[in-house]
């Protein structure tokens, strides 16, 4: 990790930079991929999970007895851990539906709005270097929640062709309508254009590498909406002289075992502190598993030192981090100064992790600077939120001369028409 030490504000701009990748080929890869899959629909996704994952299936849906056969391949231990962080993530996102009141804007004008499930939505989850089945809890949960009637899963097959049990037995908990053996953007494809096995949807959610990322902004263009312009993953840590370093260390390497694109920032009030976190990151980082993974993302990622606590909240700011931990004697100081972060943990027994499994909160977060104008998932992004009024005679005619003179204005005569009419009946 590069040191800054007190850098200038005007250094914070390329400080801040994300780790880029050319990702200027990927449209002349996956575009035949669409156009395959929107032809030929499962023969085309059948025949692309075999190229791509060197499997070949014979169907793409996971069955009722592979569903059923979960729940004896999951670990007791690990099923009462995932229905904990069920009940938590539906208590937190339960908490989220709104009740709207009618709003009488004039005397016989009423307008409200009124919540609505978005119908069919489609949820990826990366089934790679590791089964991420906790992302179907946030995925899954506030869309039953939301009252979305069909849920489409899809998630790369392993080399004999099967779903990792946890996949299957979280996506068994949480009521997914389909569970479909494709990954990359073959999966997004049959999410988009739908095929014989997987009905088309209507908004795509979900994680995924470079393929998954830039196949959902192709089909976005398309009509299909997604849920956020996504990057890697990434964390930033403020620490004052009193953070607990090996805390802080291994939130720092939580984060970096993600991918080697992942980045993680850490703050720090004094030198000292930040050569004592770093020493602790470089004594965890040798008993890590997936310790080249986490060793390549460090090298995208960077420690400055900045005294200030005005500088501090700005530089943070100015990231937009997707995490945020603070790990600070007066972390309460800082929740109404943070306006650009997904999400953030208070204090030195917050980590990160409670967040991305358990704790209740939603960890599909906006990434790479977005969350300066992105929210997370929430039960509000599988809802529309549709507006109605209505106006009575008596209410017409208060509002209707000032319709009148504003479409006659823009020489909308159409428009003046319809309320002229009306007039003339009331």
């Amino acid at each position: 990790m590069k040191l800054f030490i007190e850098p200038t504000r005007k250094e914070w701009s390329e400080i801040t930079k994300r780790p880029t990748f050319d990702n200027s080929h990927l449209e002349s890869i996956i575009q035949p991929v669409l156009d395959q899959i929107k032809l030929h629909g499962d023969k085309a996704v059948l025949d692309f999970t075999e190229k791509f994952d060197v499997v070949r299936l014979n169907n793409l849906l996971v069955t009722s007895e592979e569903f059923e056969q979960s729940t004896d391949e999951v670990s007791e231990a690990l099923k009462s851990a995932i229905d904990l962080a069920i009940k938590n993530i539906t208590i937190f996102h339960t908490a989220q539906k709104e009740n709207f009141t009618p709003v009488e804007t004039m005397s016989g004008v009423t307008c409200w709005r009124e919540s609505r499930a978005i119908e069919k939505v489609g949820l990826y989850i990366p089934g790679g270097t590791a089964p991420l089945f906790s992302t179907i809890l946030m995925l899954a949960i506030p869309a039953k929640i939301a009252g979305c009637s069909e849920i489409v899963l899809c998630t790369p097959p392993n080399k004999l062709g099967q779903i990792h049990p946890a996949i299957r037995y979280a996506a068994y908990k949480v009521g997914v309508s389909k569970l479909v053996k494709a990954g990359g953007s073959q999966a997004i494809a049959a999410m988009a254009f739908g095929t014989e096995s997987v009905p088309k949807v209507y908004k795509i959610f979900g994680p995924g590498n470079q393929f998954v990322t830039a196949a959902k902004q192709m089909v976005n263009k398309l009509g299909v909406s997604i849920d956020m312009p996504a990057g890697p993953s990434e964390v930033q840590v403020i620490a004052d002289d009193n953070a607990i370093a090996s805390f802080v260390a291994s939130d720092l390497l939580s984060q970096a075992e993600h991918g080697v694109d992942s980045q993680v920032i850490l703050v720090c009030s004094s030198v000292s502190k930040a050569n004592e976190v770093l020493e602790e990151v470089r004594v965890q980082l040798e008993l890590l598993p997936r310790k080249e993974m986490a060793a390549k993302a460090l090298e995208n990622s960077k420690t400055i030192v900045l005294a200030s606590f005005e500088d501090t909240v700005d530089f943070t700011n100015a990231y937009a981090p997707e995490h945020l931990i603070i790990q600070t004697d007066n972390y309460h100081n800082y929740i109404e100064r943070i306006v650009n972060a997904g999400s953030v943990f208070l204090g030195a027994f917050t980590p990160e992790s409670a967040g991305d499994y358990a704790s209740g909160t939603n960890h599909t977060l906006p990434t790479n600077g977005y969350a300066r104008s992105y929210s997370g998932v929430s039960l509000d992004s599988f809802i529309k939120k549709i507006t109605f009024q209505e106006i009575t005679q008596s209410g017409l005619k208060k509002l209707g001369p000032a319709i009148e003179l504003m479409a006659e204005a823009e020489q909308l005569y159409a428009h003046k028409n319809a309320v002229t009419l009306r007039l003339k009946h009331v």
